[in-house]
Formats: C-alpha cells, sequence, structure tokens
C-alpha cells in the first residue's frame, strides 16, 4: 500500500511535468533524476516522447532498471538507435531538439547556471566544467533547470552557500540575459531559454522580462522559506500554488524503474526522509 512519496519521488514528478508529448529530449549524463522524470514521462502523458538518453545517445531505450551509473549500457536496451555525439549537437543545431536538463552550483535569476569555477578575480573552488551545456543551451529549443540544494544549509562558520544566487561567478551555460543584461534574443540564439527551475523546494517559472519567479511550493513549504533560500529578490507569480503530488500508480512506476533507489543518492542526506501524503 502506497501512502506517502519521497522528495525525491516529488521532484522526478515535478521534472516530468516539464515535458511535452511529442517532443525530442536530450537528458545528459549526470542525474538519475532526470533520467527517471524522463522515463516517467514517456510511461504517462508523453508516449510519443523521443527520448536521448545521456551517454549512450540511445534513442528511446528501455532499461529495465536504473543503473547506478547512465555510462552503463544497460541504460542503453532496447533503445532503437544510437546517436553519434556529432549528431546530437547537430540536432540541436537544426532546431530539432525541443528539451535538454540542465544544472550547477549557481543558478542565477536570469538562469544562466555556472558549473565551471567559484570565484570572480580569485579562483576559489574548479569546478567540472559544462561539456557541451554551453552549445546547447543556446541551440535547444526549452531547458529545465533542477536542483537539490536550493535550501543551503549552514557550513562550520555558519554561512550560507545560495545555489539559487543574484549573479553567477561564470556563466556556463546562458539564460535569458548575460552579466551585461543583454538578452539571447540580441545574441541571435536559436533556443528560447529556460523555462523552468524544479528545486527542493518548488517550482519557478520565468517573467516576460526572463527573471525566475517562484510559481508553486511543495507541502509544508512557505513562501518565507522559500525567500530565506534564495540568493536574489524572489518574484511571485500571480498565484503561488501547492505542487500536486504524484497519484499512486506514478509512485508505483517510479519505484518499479528504480528498484536501488539511486536516485536518492542525488537528494541531500537531510533531506531524504522528507515525505508528502499520497
Amino acid at each position: 500500500m502506497i501512502r506517502d512519496c519521497s522528495l525525491g519521488e516529488l521532484m522526478v514528478t515535478a521534472i516530468a511535468r516539464t515535458v511535452e508529448d511529442g517532443t525530442l529530449a536530450f537528458h545528459g549524463y549526470g542525474s538519475p533524476l532526470v533520467q527517471l522524470a524522463l522515463h516517467v514521462a514517456k510511461r504517462t502523458h508523453a508516449p510519443n516522447l523521443v527520448l536521448v538518453a545521456g551517454a549512450t545517445y540511445g534513442i528511446n531505450p528501455n532499461p529495465p532498471f536504473l543503473s547506478p551509473t547512465s555510462n552503463d549500457w544497460v541504460m542503453d536496451r532496447g533503445a532503437a538507435h544510437s546517436l553519434d555525439i556529432e549528431e546530437l549537437f547537430d540536432l540541436a543545431a537544426a532546431g530539432r531538439m525541443q528539451r535538454m536538463f540542465l544544472s550547477g552550483l549557481q543558478i542565477d535569476k536570469w538562469g544562466n547556471c555556472n558549473v565551471t569555477r567559484l570565484g570572480t578575480d580569485r579562483l576559489a573552488m574548479k569546478l567540472p566544467g559544462g561539456g557541451g551545456g554551453c552549445n546547447l543551451s543556446c541551440d535547444v529549443d526549452q531547458v529545465t533547470l533542477w536542483t537539490t540544494g536550493h535550501r543551503p544549509a549552514p557550513d562550520v562558520a555558519g554561512r550560507r552557500r545560495f545555489r539559487l544566487v543574484e549573479q553567477c561567478d561564470f556563466v556556463t551555460s546562458l539564460g535569458h540575459r548575460g552579466v551585461d543584461g543583454r538578452d539571447r534574443r540580441s545574441l541571435s540564439h536559436r533556443g528560447k531559454g529556460p523555462q523552468w527551475i524544479v528545486t527542493d523546494l518548488g517550482v519557478f517559472d520565468f517573467d516576460a522580462e526572463g527573471h525566475a519567479r517562484l510559481r508553486c511550493v511543495y507541502p509544508g513549504v512557505s513562501i518565507n522559506e522559500v525567500r530565506d533560500s534564495t540568493g536574489f529578490a524572489l518574484r511571485l507569480a500571480e498565484n503561488v500554488e501547492s505542487m500536486p503530488l504524484p497519484d499512486r500508480e506514478t509512485i508505483a512506476l517510479i519505484r518499479r524503474l528504480d528498484p536501488l533507489h539511486v536516485h536518492e543518492h542525488e537528494v541531500r542526506a537531510e533531506d531524504r526522509d522528507r515525505r508528502f501524503a499520497a
């Protein structure tokens, strides 16, 4: 009997809801939450989704379970075809990739992401880098951003390092405006930019100016808590709603696709006990 869902299952559902039927979407290779979300979307509301798997670039794979790493050929099982990396980038450049997913140690108010470095004048921390995220963020039609680190925990000195920040120390992938304020339309990029940010506290969309605004919160989360966890002045949608929970069939599907609970490793340890009544 399913009586509740976890934060991870709620985030998988929230990310899946950003995927439209009949589109082509690529999930990259670093996030089990996003991988699960695409498989959930294809098995529920988006049966005509063309799913391109990260690492293997398999088309519409049907893996028997989620493996601990996306660079595992079990994730390619049942794929109709596998792309070369050049074909993947060509799809995006030709305007045939409708959605992808990006994140960062910093996400700013315009949806720019930083996975390159912390520190501006002086390097404070080297990050792994963006792979092809820079190119793809400019070419792909729509982007879903996500993070499990919206609510910053204080470090030993009591400082809180925000994940959602006023301005990224370095822009790895482009949001709606660069650090000089120019919007992406003036830069003649094909893609429309980020459409959603899914976090561990709620979901943001973007207003006409390209600024992130809070659209809904998870049960038990207040707007003030989101404001206190956000490094830029919080903008609100006209009606900030409570995030609808997944139904029991969707929760059962997530648990069947991920019997090893791989996606929980992406959720912070202190959040793995957060439960929501189904």
